[in-house]
This record gives C-alpha cells, sequence and structure tokens, in this order.
C-alpha cells in the first residue's frame, strides 16, 4: 500500500462542485476518517477520486457503486449523518 494522503489534502478532495456532498464528506474527514482502519481511509481516497454525479447518486441512493468496498464507506458515512 503507499502513503495515506495527509488530512490537509484530504480537507480540499473534500470540497465538490456540489453542496450536497460538501456537507457530508467533510464533516466526515474531521469527525469520522481517523476512526477508520488504514484500509478503509485508502477507500475512501479512492472515494474522492470518484466523479461528483456518481456520488451524488450514491449518497441520495439513486444507485449503488459496483464497488462493494465504496458502497460500504457510502453507508458508513450516510450513518453518522443519521445518528
Amino acid at each position: 500500500m503507499s502513503e495515506l494522503m495527509p488530512k490537509p489534502r484530504l480537507r480540499w478532495a473534500c470540497r465538490r462542485g456540489m453542496l450536497e456532498l460538501d456537507v457530508l464528506l467533510a464533516p466526515f474527514v474531521e469527525e469520522g476518517y481517523d476512526a477508520l482502519p488504514d484500509a478503509d481511509k485508502f477507500h475512501f481516497e479512492r472515494l474522492l477520486a470518484c466523479d461528483d454525479p456518481d456520488l451524488f447518486s450514491w449518497f441520495m441512493g439513486h444507485a449503488r457503486s459496483e464497488d462493494t468496498d465504496l458502497q460500504r464507506l457510502v453507508a458508513v458515512i450516510l450513518d453518522r449523518v443519521r445518528v
């Protein structure tokens, strides 16, 4: 595995073109990211590399990612919001 992205770069990557994604991703980096196992941190970085329309569709429940690791992280992020 390669190096994890530094936290400032993660914060920057969470700034998206859609407010709906910003309000999900930015708080997660601040409040939930550190508790993830390293493997999930790498998956989160992969999630951030996805296109905004795909992310929006996954988070809004209109579609599911074919990648089970990414879909599981979408569920983890949404569960934090629902609490």
